[in-house]
């Protein structure tokens, strides 16, 4: 019997773990090649980086590749000797919030596990980049070509895109337009002055990555709102029931949570756990809402959710506080209206939200504000050729790629592809909550039901059964 092979791009943990659900469930012999360019699977963006102040934003209790495997993730940590040797991970209710290239090395290593658990499934990684598509073979950046049944797009988040205002001075050595990049904040002396524009995560993450550099300097922060990511529940408390709602708008949904939020804090119960259920039901709330509401939400309430919903550890929380009291890092409400260019530092002008003006001289200022998704499918080659050949297309809110309901990307016409797959982040216009870990796990276990589907169809279409 001929091997069924499934390609996956992208080896971060959507990827990964499509790979490794993909193991678990196939009952039929399967060659699952997972196209990678890092050196390991499971790392990624988000779990690749070797910066000591970068941690998982929930507890690892909370990090898990399915719900049944709820814990494993903070049982494996608990026996590594970096659990004892990193004693900033643990917190006083018990709880602790590894580094997350720890998380990167747990999946490396559950990939593994299961290349050798099942041994009607070969899983392999092959380290190069996804270069094109061309017909049911994938051309890559080291020259080879693979044969594929199926192909799923695990695409990583795209590099941060440089705001309008600040392309004139790209190569300026003061602009840090991707922090992320190896050794860039290495340059940053501690009596250096520093601007960041954006305030959510990713700025909490250079702040806290500023502190390993022992940076001291004036720090500012700054977005349109100057809202921060907030702070994680720590402790145990009881769970929270949404009282039922039916609307179709997301101002409803907005008033109804605000109420929720009031009804808990009446049971001492803290907004969080009113979040966290929504959060739960997010993906059902989401695909109830009208495309009209989705813009409104993105437009007007995406960034109070996302600093609500997407909270920081409480390590990099007690960075970012320790500053602010010191009174070396300020947090503005407000927009960048000039800049120019002082040699080696660069001039800008905020205005604040009340009108106010502030002048500040750099010697660095760094862009956080975030993955440029809605240039996602033109931000790589194997990308520009599916959207070339009309096989993909932008979704209609600039999140990512549009799909439908089973996640096969859409063509040019809308039509669904039947071996085409988008799994993770980049297919969360259609299903909504698809950014926190255990929505994107799920969303992995999904679609590796529909492609075994999808195979099991494939199959039955070549090899229908003897007539009688």
């Amino acid at each position: 019997m001929a091997t069924t092979q499934v390609i996956i791009v992208g080896g971060g943990f959507s990827g990964t773990a499509l790979a490794i659900h993909l193991a678990r469930t196939s009952s039929s012999r399967l060659l699952i090649t997972v196209v990678e360019p890092r050196a390991s699977l499971g790392g990624g963006v988000a779990y690749s980086t070797q910066e000591p102040a970068h941690r998982i934003n929930v507890p690892a209790s909370r990090m898990q590749l399915s719900g049944e495997e709820q814990g494993a993730f903070d049982r494996w940590y608990r026996q590594q000797p970096e659990c004892s040797l990193d004693s900033v991970a643990h917190c006083d209710d018990g709880s602790v919030y590894p580094q997350r290239s720890l998380f990167g090395r747990y999946l490396a290593e559950q990939f593994a596990g299961a290349a050798q658990a099942y041994p009607h499934i070969t899983l392999r990684h092959v380290q190069a980049s996804a270069v094109a598509w061309e017909g049911e073979q994938l051309l890559l950046s080291n020259g080879e070509t693979l044969q594929g049944d199926v192909l799923a797009l695990a695409i990583s988040h795209p590099p941060p895109s440089l705001p309008r205002a600040l392309q004139p001075f790209s190569a300026h050595p003061a602009l840090i337009a991707n922090p992320w990049q190896h050794g860039v904040l290495d340059a940053i002396v501690p009596e250096s002055s520093v601007a960041i524009i954006g305030t959510g995560l990713s700025m909490a993450d250079v702040v806290a990555s500023l502190g390993t550099r022992q940076h001291r300097g004036p720090l500012i922060a700054f977005s349109r709102r100057g809202q921060l990511s907030r702070d994680n529940l720590s402790g145990e408390w009881p769970e929270w029931t949404l009282a039922p709602q039916d609307v179709s708008s997301a101002r409803q949904w907005l008033q109804h949570i605000r109420a929720e939020v009031v009804r808990a804090a009446e049971h001492n119960l803290p907004w969080q756990r009113v979040l966290d259920q929504v959060r739960v039901q997010g993906q059902a709330i989401w695909q109830s809402l009208p495309l009209r509401e989705q813009q409104r939400f993105v437009r007007h309430l995406r960034s109070w959710w996302d600093v609500h919903r997407y909270r920081i550890a409480p390590q990099v929380s007690a960075v970012i506080n320790a500053r602010r009291q010191q009174g070396n890092l300020k947090v503005l409400a407000a927009r960048l209206s000039e800049i120019s260019d002082l040699g080696n530092q660069l001039q800008i002008t905020l205005r604040t939200r009340d009108g106010a003006s502030e002048a500040h001289r750099l010697d660095h200022l760094i862009v956080t504000t975030g993955p440029g998704h809605e240039a996602l499918t033109a931000s790589q080659p194997l990308l520009q050729s599916l959207s070339q050949q009309g096989l993909i297309r932008a979704d209609r809110l600039g999140f990512g790629i549009d799909v439908d309901s089973q996640s096969h990307t859409l063509n040019l016409s809308g039509q669904p592809n039947a071996r085409l797959f988008v799994v993770g982040p980049a297919a969360r216009a259609r299903f909504g909550e698809l950014m926190g870990l255990p929505q994107v796990a799920d969303h992995a276990a999904d679609v590796a039901k529909h492609i075994l589907q999808e195979l099991q169809i494939a199959h039955a279409e070549r090899c229908p059964p003897s007539a009688l």
